[in-house]
């Protein structure tokens, strides 16, 4: 669903962002993200300008990044080094209690399993693809199973529900939080020929290491056309045991809800493709 709409004015190096959609909080968690780095990650996304978040709709004005969006041909090392950097530096920086919840931000897995729990009314509009109807079945098994008692997201408190920066006494109590950026759309991620900057912030929140990772490698724009070796990009990060197995459940999360949302027709564009859906599909399988 489209939240907002972008006019960008180059003479003034200015970036004008109108909210169409704020039932998530999305222009507030926005704006909290712009004036967080500014202060304590200078440089890494838009420095934030002005903002009305009362009006109707919700605007933010922020400043205009150099460079292009990453993706539309595989990375190359350099370009892949500064991605880890840029991701290393955001979750890094910002002092997880310096992030205040606001009205209607829930955590960013509890938003995500909410997601998926909406996109699968319209279960039935997946086609008569074996293979897609086999994944969509098989992914809303397990989250079934997942949400239920004794599964993984079992009694789970959100991050944002949780005070400030604690996980709460279940779940993944060992693992450290971040301040996370919460959409993994490789078009957030601009390349200047040196470094990459971020851009994007509705979806931000606390999260962790491994939800992040994982909503940012199993985004359709990353897997499909990039040519990224995940197991090797992971591996910069250095995760904790605790943090490779929570990444494992958080991938077939992330790639759940890739396959729900991707249109029912799929993406067949040329003769003989099974299409990006199928391909979605199969990737869950592999996962679950």
């Amino acid at each position: 669903m489209r939240t907002h709409e972008v006019i960008v004015d180059p003479d003034r190096e200015l970036v004008v962002k109108r909210f169409v959609a704020a039932d998530r909080g999305e222009p507030a968690r926005e704006w909290r993200a712009l004036t967080l780095l500014a202060e304590h990650a200078p440089g890494l996304a838009p420095e934030p300008i002005r903002a009305d978040l009362a009006a109707d709709p919700a605007i933010i004005e922020m400043s205009l990044l150099p460079g292009e969006p990453l993706g539309g041909g595989p990375l190359t090392p350099l370009q892949e080094s500064a991605l880890v950097r840029a991701m290393g530096q955001l979750w890094q920086s910002v002092p997880v209690g310096r992030v205040t919840t606001v009205p209607g931000e829930s955590g960013n897995e509890a938003q995500l399993v909410s997601a998926i729990t909406e996109l699968a009314v319209h279960v039935d509009d997946v086609g008569d693809d074996p293979v897609i109807k086999r994944a969509t079945s098989a992914g809303l098994s397990w989250l079934t199973w997942a949400v239920g008692e004794g599964g993984w997201l079992a009694g789970r408190d959100s991050y944002a529900d949780s005070g400030s920066a604690g996980m709460g006494e279940s779940g993944w109590a060992r693992l450290a939080p971040v301040f996370g950026q919460g959409d993994g759309n490789l078009a957030n991620f601009l390349w200047d020929g040196e470094r990459v900057r971020m851009v994007d912030f509705e979806d931000s929140g606390v999260a962790d290491r491994a939800f992040e990772l994982s909503v940012f490698i199993e985004h359709v724009s990353v897997w499909s056309g990039i040519g990224l070796d995940w197991a090797e990009f992971i591996r910069a990060f250095e995760l904790s045991a605790a943090e490779r197995a929570r990444l494992a459940d958080c991938r077939r999360l992330a790639a759940l809800y890739q396959l729900l949302r991707l249109p029912a027709d799929g993406d067949v564009s040329t003769e003989g493709d099974p299409g990006l859906l199928r391909l979605q599909a199969e990737r869950l399988l592999t996962l679950l």
